[in-house]
């Protein structure tokens, strides 16, 4: 696979406060928001063009579960994964923007969150994430789940869609009648589109990503709240 070499991002002016808004006004709402073309632009460029530059042998098979409980299956998942530890510009860019809308997100929702994880996604042609979720109620320490993708000139026949299904939360309190009044029954699609910015609460929504027809790249990342304790330190991931 040929990338292109990354170029430096040294920061942006962009006015985030709307976005910010925006964000937690839909996350309280409805435990979701979707956000086409909403971050600055020199940053979403930095990071495409870091990902186009990092080498086939820094990208590894995705797994599931931590620490002990982790296990790798292509039944569940096929992509492959590139932590973002902040030794590139874009990605030093990167958390600190993300750091920003954490601040913003514990000062207007009180979430507590502690700590943000995140990685670059590759699934090459057929590659799929089967229907799972990021954190189960009471086991584990992800509250908000992100994804950023990273993808130009994406069109509806590349497929690769990532499928948001109803929250667990509001479908176990309503009846069918309500679920359909509410628009719940059915899931929401996002199509992969370089710039958009999704965010959900981890434990209520189950969700998966479709094959694409070519190389799809992403973000995906994880605000978390911190479950250390005396004996154990709870790390990032």
């Amino acid at each position: 696979m040929v990338r292109q070499v990354a170029k430096s991002f040294t920061g942006s002016h962009f006015d985030d406060e709307a976005l910010f808004a925006k964000i937690a006004k839909e996350i309280t709402e409805q435990g979701f928001s979707i956000n086409p073309a909403a971050m600055p632009m020199p940053l979403i460029t930095a990071l495409h063009d870091h990902v186009m530059s990092i080498s086939d042998d820094k990208f590894s098979a995705a797994g599931i579960g931590r620490g002990n409980r982790f296990t790798r299956s292509k039944f569940v998942r096929t992509d492959e994964i590139c932590w973002i530890e902040g030794d590139s510009q874009a990605g030093r860019d990167w958390l600190a923007w993300t750091q920003s809308l954490q601040i913003y997100l514990n000062r207007h929702l009180l979430l507590g969150l502690f700590s943000f994880e995140s990685h670059f996604s590759l699934y090459s042609p057929g590659d799929y994430y089967k229907r799972h979720k990021d954190a189960f109620k009471g086991e584990a320490n992800r509250v908000l789940s992100l994804v950023l993708y990273l993808n130009p000139g994406w069109s509806a026949k590349d497929g690769g869609e990532l499928v948001l299904y109803p929250s667990d939360t509001e479908s176990e309190s309503l009846s069918p009648p309500a679920l359909l009044a509410a628009g719940l029954s059915s899931e929401t699609k996002v199509t992969p589109l370089m710039g958009t910015l999704v965010l959900f609460l981890s434990e209520d929504f189950p969700h998966e990503v479709l094959p694409a027809t070519r190389d799809r790249y992403a973000i995906a990342g994880w605000y978390r709240i911190n479950t250390s304790v005396s004996d154990r330190v709870d790390p990032p991931r």
